[in-house]
């Protein structure tokens, strides 16, 4: 081969910027989704209040065995196996196998669809006992689950499809692809309640066909990289056990925080009505940062982290993995502090519609504040994880999954009984902290992964931003309570004052002490 056949590599300023950019490209389509997701949920609130715990909880179930089969343990087992293949391998043989995999994952899909329809009425048992209390609540939550389960199936193929979109580079069409969810359940809440008899029923089926517009939506894109091949059935094909090896301990593993989010669902159905909605509304609003950030750069580095490790290139490796930290810690700082001190502002500003009260807001306020205190390790959970997954290591995130959700049930324990709900959700933070910490370690011991220069200054910086951004934030928002007593205009419009000083402080504590897009984009600070 002659030199000018020879593939030039990228610099790794172009390798730094262009992760930069897919993951801002993510994160916008994210945010966009999330944004409708939160007037999704304020629809919700005002049609329903904290009276939609059965929908909530037929909602969560299939949404659990979604990331478990697909966003979670599939991903991590396919999307390293899938891009070996493109680099090792012929486009024959990547089409053969995505044929296969969606062959064999269509398959189990189905029948645990199938099962899961077939026994409806007990999953209320195993996931919400505490609904036994209020036998119409039990049996309304069964029946919803027969209409949403199918969307299991629906959405798990879909994230299936985000996968190889996202091998090839291809981010911002899975990334928009759940807009069409909160779009479809806005339209169910507002238009089709009215037909049913039980109005929670236009949710369910609202869900229903959101799985199916997300499949059918995705489709063309893959068609336009010859990548939409009808699936096989081949359980002995090498690629399908490989990914089958590596996705059953990655079934428990990832989806850890899944797990402690429905040990909180099951514990709160004992508590008193409303405690299952309390927490399903703070989890929502302290997982805007986390989906539009930190899950956007852990599915822009894993293809990324996963390539680097095929080539053998260490030093990549480590530097990518850096950098996604460094990104996480940018980002999850300010917004755990902001929603720490905020909780009743947002919750007010947000939620306070409707057949939500105010005792309501005090309750979400209290899971709010909870959650935030971990949400720099959720986020941090999201780009760690990717560095065992990358290199096709799966069993070590289970065994720090398991350690994490012992840690969480033994606090769920402790701490339901003084602090109810909250308690659930202060639980489910500090364990977050004791699996990251775990995860960071093993992977210092193992040698894969190693902080690059400029740590120290990056930190003072944090630590100096964010706390004139808290004093900001104190001095703005004036007395918390005082947010309930104000109509909607003045609520949205203070806090989009509060919202637009405290971004302005922090960046510019930022750049005055010399932080530049340059850093951002991967050079020592």
């Amino acid at each position: 081969m002659s030199d000018e056949q020879i593939p030039t590599p990228p610099k790794p300023e172009a390798a730094k910027t262009s992760l930069l950019r897919s993951s801002s490209v993510v994160s916008l389509m994210t945010l966009l989704s999330r944004v409708l997701g939160l007037v999704r949920d304020v629809v919700v609130a005002q049609y329903f209040g904290a009276q939609a715990d059965a929908f909530f909880v037929a909602f969560k179930i299939p949404n659990f065995f979604r990331r478990l089969f697909a966003e979670g343990a599939f991903t991590v087992a396919f999307v390293p196996v899938l891009s070996e293949y493109r680099k090792q391998r012929d486009m024959a043989d990547v089409r053969l196998l995505i044929a296969r995999v969606s062959g064999m994952l269509g398959l189990a899909l189905l029948a645990v669809t199938c099962l899961a329809m077939l026994f409806a009425d007990y999953l209320p048992w195993i996931f919400a006992p505490g609904f036994r209390s209020d036998p119409e609540k039990f049996a309304l939550t069964g029946d919803l689950l027969r209409i949403t389960f199918p969307y299991l199936f629906f959405i798990s193929l879909t994230a299936f499809a985000s996968s190889v979109l996202n091998a090839y580079g291809r981010f911002a069409i899975p990334a928009f692809t759940p807009v069409i969810l909160n779009i479809v359940l806005i339209f169910a809440a507002l238009v089709t309640t009215e037909y049913f008899s039980e109005p929670l029923f236009a949710l369910a089926w609202g869900v229903f066909f959101a799985g199916l517009f997300q499949f059918v939506f995705q489709l063309p894109f893959l068609a336009r990289l010859r990548l939409l091949v009808p699936p096989a059935v081949n359980r002995k094909d090498q690629g399908v056990r490989r990914i089958g090896k590596l996705m059953i301990p990655a079934l428990f593993g990832v989806s850890v925080s899944q797990i402690n989010l429905l040990l909180d669902t099951l514990l709160a159905s004992f508590l008193e009505d409303g405690s299952v909605s309390w927490l399903y509304y703070s989890d929502r609003l302290s997982s805007l940062p986390l989906g539009v950030f930190a899950i956007a750069i852990g599915v822009v580095i894993l293809p990324a982290l996963s390539s680097r490790h095929a080539l053998d290139d260490q030093a990549s490796f480590s530097r990518t993995l850096d950098w996604a930290i460094r990104m996480v810690f940018f980002i999850a700082t300010p917004a755990a502090l902001a929603l720490m001190l905020l909780a009743m502002p947002l919750m007010s500003t947000i939620f306070y519609y409707g057949e939500v009260t105010a005792y309501d807001v005090g309750k979400m306020t209290l899971s709010l504040q909870a959650y935030s205190l971990g949400l720099l390790a959720f986020m941090l959970i999201k780009v760690i994880a990717p560095g065992y997954y990358a290199r096709q290591d799966t069993k070590t995130p289970v065994k720090i999954g398991i350690q994490a959700m012992i840690v969480n049930m033994v606090l769920n324990l402790i701490l339901v009984v003084p602090f109810a709900h909250a308690g659930l959700a202060l639980a489910t933070s500090l364990s977050a902290f004791y699996n990251v910490f775990m995860l960071y370690r093993g992977l210092r011991k193992q040698n894969a992964y190693q902080p690059q220069t400029g740590w120290l200054r990056f930190t003072i910086v944090l630590v100096v931003a964010n706390a004139l951004l808290g004093a900001v934030i104190y001095w703005l928002m004036q007395s918390p309570e005082m947010w309930l007593d104000w109509q909607a205009a003045k609520r949205i419009t203070q806090m989009c004052i509060v919202v637009a000083v405290g971004i302005v402080v922090y960046f510019a504590v930022l750049i005055a002490s010399g932080l530049r897009l340059k850093h951002i984009r991967g050079d020592p600070f």
